[in-house]
């Protein structure tokens, strides 16, 4: 299908138009429509405020901005945009810290962002034309768009957006290693004419997506989560990486067909980081019973590496009679704790699981507590040389440390042997 015939699909996709809902004190304030004297024309001024867009000026530059609300109701994928509000009062209820953790925010305080640029190679040659965020109140969504008309009008942009934007927590999609420091690049050039980046809260979804399906799904990009994930469908939308390209030709043409489409984009964007932040809460809190075992096991691991040992030893028990690597993580977890005789019988239930392609790291945790805590040398000596036959026997060695296993191994068979002997 071809772009054109594509984009006049989605006509009735790029209509629509803010509520004339009452603003709630503090968030989705009223946009200003001027500062300074407008420019002479804004190009299909008429169109675009009939979608929903006002425009703005400063320092004899403009931008353009639209707003948008949605009802709490408003289903996208398979969770409603309100079904965030009992997942911030269930982070308020729980007593783990985790880096994506709202406790003491309301959902109002999470400002969830996205841009559209240029290009995704970053640094100084690339402009931000698309400062798009969503906020969630008690009463409904609003979406809310800064769009650069053309070059020559960046002070405008970041104007509109520092000066009326007051948030507490970003909540991105890859923001922290793309959008904010394409933000910081961008604000610098302009920096004396605008008001200051502010300090804020960053939860990046990315990281927290690839680490509970990276092995799940092929790819964790946003749109191959929301799809398999959140279960989104878009329909007739405009690919990312078309975005630089129809940018260009609306600045060329002033045809807004194509980034009113690129806006819908980027709405939807917004729109999934809420369901999407929804979702993983849900999946964070130590309670949920709606994971499956991969999730349970990398949550339980992630609450593990933070130092939220009893969250993790929950998580770990749920599922340590099907995951050896569980069975072995809590292991390890009751050995901190010196409830070495705990440890032992879950280290020999992971040494003797068929499934366990590791079986020699659990062997020599058994040997271990034999050799130290019981002192049973002839027993800690078999665990010891039936670890070395798995491991030699495996396909998990690398020659990156195969040296320096089989030394270690080596070195603590001698050991028990001299030790049995005597």
């Amino acid at each position: 299908m071809s772009m054109k015939n594509k984009l006049n699909r989605m006509k009735r996709h790029l209509q629509s138009k803010p509520s004339e809902a009452p603003q709630e004190e503090g968030i989705g304030e009223r946009i200003p429509k001027h500062q300074d004297s407008p420019p002479a024309s804004i190009p299909n001024l008429g169109e675009w405020e009939e979608y929903g867009v006002t425009p703005y000026f400063a320092n004899g530059e403009y931008c353009l901005i639209r707003e948008v609300e949605y009802d709490l109701n408003y289903k996208h994928g398979r969770y409603r945009l309100g079904d965030l509000l009992p997942v911030m009062d269930k982070w308020q209820e729980s007593g783990v810290e985790h880096p994506l953790s709202a406790k003491g925010h309301q959902a109002k305080d999470l400002f969830f962002f996205d841009t559209e640029t240029t290009g995704l190679s970053g640094g100084t040659g690339t402009t931000i034309f698309l400062l798009g965020y969503a906020r969630v109140l008690r009463d409904k969504v609003i979406v809310r768009q800064h769009l650069l008309p053309g070059p020559g009008n960046e002070v405008a942009l970041y104007q509109s957006f520092l000066e009326e934007v007051d948030y507490t927590t970003l909540v991105t999609y890859n923001g922290k290693a793309f959008d904010w420091p394409q933000v910081k690049t961008r604000h610098t050039l302009i920096r004396e004419h605008v008001p200051k980046l502010p300090a804020f809260g960053h939860y990046d979804l990315l990281h927290a997506s690839r680490r509970l399906w990276k092995n799940k799904l092929e790819s964790v990009r946003l749109a191959n989560v929301e799809k398999e994930i959140l279960e989104i469908e878009r329909q007739d939308d405009i690919p990312g990486f078309l975005a630089p390209m129809i940018y260009f030709d609306f600045v060329k043409t002033h045809e807004m067909q194509g980034i009113k489409g690129v806006m819908k984009h980027n709405e939807w964007d917004v729109l999934t980081l809420i369901t999407l932040y929804a979702h993983l809460s849900s999946l964070l809190l130590v309670d949920n019973k709606q994971r499956d075992k991969m999730e349970e096991y990398e949550i339980g691991r992630w609450y593990d590496v933070l130092g939220e040992k009893e969250a993790a030893k929950a998580l770990y028990t749920n599922i340590s009679d099907s995951s050896p690597p569980a069975t072995f993580n809590l292991g390890m977890l009751k050995k901190k704790e010196q409830n070495y005789k705990e440890a032992k019988i879950l280290f020999q239930k992971c040494f003797a699981d068929e499934n366990n392609l590791y079986k020699e790291t659990a062997g020599i945790e058994i040997a271990k507590i034999l050799e130290h805590k019981e002192k049973d040398y002839t027993l800690a000596l078999f665990y010891a040389e039936k670890s070395l036959e798995f491991y030699k026997s495996s396909n998990n060695k690398t020659s990156k440390n195969k040296s320096a296993m089989l030394a270690d191994f080596e070195k603590r068979i001698k050991r028990l042997k001299n030790k049995s002997r005597n």
